[in-house]
């Protein structure tokens, strides 16, 4: 089920009513423990139509990850040997991060493995599987392993209640796309009294109107052209190329930053507080700035779980080096099974090092740029236009479907015909100015229809859904027309 389609309009108002109605039923004031149970349970329900939707069989594998992961946790807190508990924490790892391995990247492993064989004059006859991707494998998996891992350093306690456990790795909102939540921040509350908070849910229904905005009109808008442009590249010149590179970067922007406001959004309808996973990535003025504003529960994960245990920055220097170069080549991996990908993130790696070297990589730290002011300073733009022209260049190693169609559209970009005159109209291309000047002017919020509300009455929460219903309506009718495609960190 996606969340841009006529069924999800459907769903989310019966789970929002039904929810609540089993959180409040007639003549109870607060919520029991029995109560909490079952609204744990109703959305483990839910959460499990909403991702059986695309096929049943991918049931099976989130439970059996969350089932291995909730009982490796308990199994931990009987454990005192140092080396029992490690045992079971890479036990946890290998099952876990092996369902991942074989379904996202068997074919990727055996393909290259006899591409290398071949190269060395051996004949080989390898099996290749036809294996369906699972959708959002990637996210769910990391967010179970988080569990385990913060069990582990007890930084946690692991949980005895099993549908709680079930509902934080299954919540339908941030199931398939993240962001990548932590267990302790979202586990705690499926285990706590959840109260209807109108201002909350008005501020969640407002950030899910945005969210359809960039998703249905920015980056649907832009992914016609975009298609047209990487699959007949050869037929067009630099200036043509560059102007489709730019549009897929506002593209996967709206596309995957549109779904996380749709996330977090609907999470706050049911009482959650989801982290936040962009935080206007495009004005950043460097690629370190850049990667604390973009995909943040993916890169904080990376960074608590992989950079920090290698040794992170509290050591040599070199092996500083080393850390970064494999936290963005196993980004670059996370993503997909294809050389471009890698290659993303090994470019990525070597713009951020410079920076490393130097000592300026956490230089820009301010969530607001300007200080207030209407308009940045003449540094400011040109430090966000050249990293935005960085990372533009770097998403058609993201788009292109292998090496050699990301290598070909470059070298037409750097041409001579990058000055020769577009074959079509900028005017197209407001909606992106648009986008552009309300995200810079609500900069220091986290989205742009974030407003101040007096409202906190717990009984005006139907006034709260009809509002959240009738906006959904409106957009997901309106995108229909015109296309119902998914998003496209689905693939991940």
């Amino acid at each position: 089920m996606v969340f841009n389609s006529l069924v999800f309009c459907a769903f989310l108002p019966l789970s929002f009513a039904g929810y609540w109605l089993i959180c409040y039923p007639r003549g109870e004031t607060s919520v029991s423990p029995r109560r909490l149970w079952m609204q744990n349970l109703f959305i483990v329900v839910a959460s499990y139509i909403f991702y059986g939707w695309w096929d049943w069989r991918f049931l099976l594998l989130i439970t059996l990850t969350a089932v291995w992961s909730w009982a490796s946790g308990l199994r931990l807190t009987r454990l005192t040997n140092g080396g029992q508990r490690k045992l079971v924490v890479v036990i946890t790892l290998v099952v876990n991060l092996g369902i991942l391995v074989v379904f996202k990247y068997y074919n990727f492993f055996v393909e290259n493995a006899a591409a290398l064989l071949v190269l060395f004059g051996f004949k080989v006859n390898m099996w290749s599987l036809k294996i369906i991707l699972p959708v959002g494998i990637s996210f769910y998996t990391f967010q179970a392993l988080s569990y385990v891992v913060d069990v582990y350093r007890k930084d946690i306690e692991p949980t005895k209640d099993v549908v709680a456990f079930l509902a934080f790795v299954s919540f339908f909102p941030q199931l398939v796309a993240g962001p990548i939540e932590r267990a302790t921040n979202l586990l705690p509350q499926f285990l706590k009294p959840r109260r209807f908070d109108y201002a909350l849910a008005v501020d969640g229904s407002r950030q899910m109107l945005w969210g359809f905005f960039k998703k249905m009109v920015i980056a649907d808008g832009c992914a016609p052209l975009v298609d047209k442009i990487f699959s007949g590249y050869l037929e067009y010149p630099g200036s043509v190329r560059l102007i489709g590179a730019v549009l897929f970067a506002f593209q996967i922007y709206g596309d995957f930053s549109g779904y996380s406001d749709i996330a977090i959004g609907c999470a706050r309808l049911f009482g959650f507080q989801l982290m936040r996973n962009f935080s206007y990535p495009y004005f950043s003025r460097d690629i370190a700035e850049f990667w604390r504003r973009w995909h943040i529960s993916l890169m904080t994960w990376f960074r608590d779980y992989l950079y920090i245990p290698l040794g992170g920055s509290r050591c040599a220097k070199w092996k500083t080096i080393r850390n970064v170069f494999v936290v963005f080549l196993v980004s670059g991996l996370w993503h997909g099974a294809n050389w471009t990908f890698i290659l993303w993130g090994g470019v990525h790696a070597c713009l951020f090092l410079p920076l490393l070297v130097l000592g300026s990589n956490r230089k820009n730290l301010s969530t607001v740029i300007g200080d207030g002011r209407m308009l940045p300073t003449c540094r400011e733009a040109v430090q966000m236009l050249t990293t935005f022209v960085f990372v533009a260049f770097t998403w058609i190693l993201f788009r292109a479907p292998d090496l050699s169609t990301a290598l070909g559209y470059i070298k037409g970009i750097v041409s001579p015909s990058l000055f020769a005159k577009p074959t079509f109209a900028l005017s197209r291309f407001l909606w992106l100015a648009f986008l552009v000047v309300v995200e810079w002017f609500s900069r220091d919020r986290p989205h742009p229809l974030c407003f101040k509300s007096n409202a906190t009455d717990g009984k005006r929460m139907f006034h709260c859904l009809r509002i959240c219903l009738y906006l959904i309506i409106v957009v997901v009718c309106a995108a229909n027309k015109a296309s119902n495609s998914e998003f496209i960190y689905f693939q991940f």
